[in-house]
This record gives structure tokens, C-alpha cells and sequence, in this order.
């Protein structure tokens, strides 16, 4: 069954207040949706981890957070779509420690292990969209 879009949130990350409300609203979604507790908390994670990498590499950009269902399953979808500098090789860093911005660089490569589809598009010099889905169990 194809999936339907039942919600559409288009939000700012512009500022770490902004990671907050991104946050906020994938959980809020994810609740909404039935997921358990261990659930909402990986859907939390995930955005909250992504969302501070378009303002950490980027410095903006723009989250879109929708709820969804298909069939008997609903879900979480979470894209990230920013214009910074990109990354020049997307499989170095989903293999884990590997970072530009002095941190552990385990952002993408453990945001990814949280959820159930997971893609990165990144054009060096012209921006990366990510994308993330968690969908209910049948």
C-alpha cells in the first residue's frame, strides 16, 4: 500500500532553539503514532542528532517532519535539507568517527542504526539532504 502523509510540519533549524523544536515535534509524532517508549526515543535522538548537524555544518536550514501511514503501520519521516559545504564522502562518514567538527562523528552513522530507512544526497559545495523514516511494527 502506498503510504499517505496525515501531517506536515516545515521548520526552520536556523538556531540550537530551533534543534528543540525539531526535536520536540519528531517525538510528538512519534507518540502520536503508538511507537513505545524505546521508539519515540530513537526518532527523538535521530532528529535532535541531525537537526545539530545542518546548524553545526551549515549553519541552517530546514527540517520537514511529517506523520505517516501505510497500511496498518504509521511512521515518522524526518528530512534535512541544508546548503553548507556538503560531504565529500558519504561513506567514510556513515562508517563511523569520522568528523570535521571536533566531535566523535557518530551523528549520522548512529542516527542511521536508530531508524528503519535512512538516505543521504550531498553535493560538495552545495548541501546535503538527509532522510529518515521509523515506521510502527505491523
Amino acid at each position: 500500500m502506498a503510504e499517505s502523509v496525515l501531517e506536515h510540519h516545515e521548520m526552520q533549524i536556523q538556531n540550537e532553539d530551533d534543534i528543540v523544536l525539531v526535536r520536540r515535534k519528531a517525538r510528538d509524532i512519534a507518540q502520536a503514532c503508538g511507537f513505545d517508549i524505546f521508539a519515540v526515543s530513537a526518532v527523538t535522538t535521530a532528529a535532535s542528532e541531525l537537526a545539530r548537524n545542518v546548524w553545526v555544518h551549515a549553519g541552517q536550514g530546514i527540517a520537514f517532519v511529517e506523520r505517516l501511514a501505510d497500511g496498518a503501520r504509521s511512521g515518522v519521516r524526518v528530512v534535512f535539507k541544508d546548503e553548507g559545504p556538503g560531504i565529500p564522502d558519504v561513506e567514510r562518514v556513515l562508517s563511523g568517527g569520522y568528523s570535521t567538527a571536533k566531535s566523535m562523528g557518530l551523528g549520522l552513522s548512529g542516527s542511521r542504526r536508530l531508524v528503519d530507512e535512512f538516505s543521504i544526497e550531498s553535493t560538495v559545495g552545495q548541501g546535503t539532504t538527509v532522510t529518515f523514516v521509523k515506521w510502527t511494527p505491523y
